[in-house]
């Protein structure tokens, strides 16, 4: 799957969880999701079980930086290199 493909994928996801006073649409590619208020810091809790789940991601050895991600762009950047 490309770039293009995850991200609707990323997007629908982030809908789900998002905090319900702040819209997706006010939110960049490269705006940081818990800055923006869009997400609150347990979130990121759920998008690493998103990944695993949808995109078979295993995070037990390499672990993951909150960095990674912060913003739309960083999670597709991370998960761009494995694509199926």
């Amino acid at each position: 799957m490309s770039r293009a493909d995850n991200k609707p994928k990323l997007i629908a996801f982030l809908e789900t969880i998002r905090r319900p006073d702040v819209t997706l649409e006010s939110i960049g590619e490269h705006d940081d999701l818990v800055d923006s208020g869009l997400l609150d810091s347990l979130a990121l809790l759920e998008i690493i079980t998103f990944l695993e789940t949808e995109f078979s991601m295993d995070f037990s050895d390499t672990g993951i930086d909150s960095d990674q991600l912060s913003t739309i762009a960083n999670i597709l950047d991370l998960i761009e290199p494995r694509r199926t």
